[in-house]
């Protein structure tokens, strides 16, 4: 047993020397190794001069583990591939990598991703698609700030954390085939996102927020196949998307049949619906109408249409307001009645 793990050693050396190429730097070489595809069941300790390694593939392989003492020396490392293992857990120590750009998990066994993961502030691609992640770390949005591509389709996520939204530079973002039950609210500040995979989470999404509609350089939008069944008025303000997939959803706004018209019409409908929804705001029936009709509180100058709300001009205290001198601007003969009756 001991002669052939000697031997799987000497293999492992041999086959990691051929692969390996010198990458020129100005301060030192830096090399790209690749194990990948090897079968391996673990690594031997020490591989190789780890400081020097500035790409590691050890995908397609049956590691169930990455050792802590060897993930914390690749501090020179911008690429890292592992991606369909056996891996339950990721090193702690991957916060070490302060130069990763680019991270590959994806068909792993992961549950979750360790939080020291937001120590990799260059990181700027992460792919952790097919694993079992219930949750991603709560902060992550708010220290991965030059991520660029976030890719965590085919888990069990339930939500995205709102520090999401803090991804100023996020341009992709692929959940679908998760179990999401909604979206965090400010997507808006979510400036640079050009695509949006949404698709797939089946019985568990059926609203999308209003900001939604706020993503201004947004220009693939996939909501295909959940229980949604109104779309958000904002997306027609969407003046970059070209591409909505909508189907396999029970879509009652815009009607399905309406996107055999094309994009353009359902973004026109979209913004009909809004426009159309200012015209008939339901303020016009409150008692709040009533009073600024009836030019009560010095509301007769301000186009009612244009109103959103009423601040009083005077601030009195609400002792003030209660006191004899002033009981009488709240009778109903003073409130309901044209502003003629005062002035007789």
């Amino acid at each position: 047993m001991m002669y052939e793990q000697q031997n799987v050693r000497m293999d492992v050396k041999k086959r990691s020397q051929d692969r390996r190429r010198t990458v020129s730097n100005e301060e030192q070489k830096l090399e790209i190794v690749d194990l990948s595809g090897m079968s391996l069941e673990s690594l031997p300790n020490p591989l190789l001069n780890l400081g020097t390694i500035c790409k590691l593939d050890l995908s397609n392989n049956n590691l169930q583990i990455i050792p802590e003492s060897l993930t914390a020396r690749l501090l020179n490392v911008i690429v890292l591939n592992v991606h369909s293992n056996q891996l339950k857990t990721l090193p702690n120590s991957i916060g070490c990598l302060s130069k990763l750009k680019v991270l590959n998990v994806s068909g792993n066994l992961l549950h979750s991703l360790p939080r020291t993961i937001e120590n990799c502030r260059s990181l700027e691609e992460l792919n952790a698609n097919f694993n079992q992640l219930t949750q991603l770390p709560d902060t992550i949005g708010f220290e991965l700030l030059n991520l660029k591509k976030l890719s965590v389709n085919s888990n069990k996520l339930i939500f995205l954390p709102s520090s999401t939204s803090h991804l100023t530079n996020l341009q992709i973002l692929d959940v679908r085939l998760n179990c999401l039950r909604s979206l965090p609210e400010d997507l808006e500040n979510l400036i640079k996102l050009q695509v949006l995979n949404i698709s797939q989470n089946f019985q568990y999404l059926s609203t999308l927020p209003y900001s939604l509609g706020l993503l201004i350089s947004l220009v693939e939008l996939d909501v295909s196949y959940n229980k949604i069944t109104v779309l958000p008025e904002s997306i027609g303000c969407l003046k970059k998307l070209q591409k909505l997939s909508v189907e396999g959803n029970p879509l009652v706004s815009p009607p399905l049949e309406l996107f055999e018209q094309g994009l353009h019409m359902v973004k026109e409908y979209l913004c009909d619906k809004i426009n159309g929804s200012r015209k008939s705001s339901p303020k016009k029936n409150s008692w709040f109408g009533k009073l600024a009709r009836c030019s009560t509180f010095n509301g007769a100058n301000i186009p009612y249409d244009d109103r959103e709300g009423y601040i009083m001009p005077n601030y009195r205290s609400i002792e003030g307001l209660a006191s004899p001198r002033y009981m009488g601007m709240f009778s109903p003969k003073r409130l309901f009645s044209p502003k003629s009756y005062f002035s007789k």
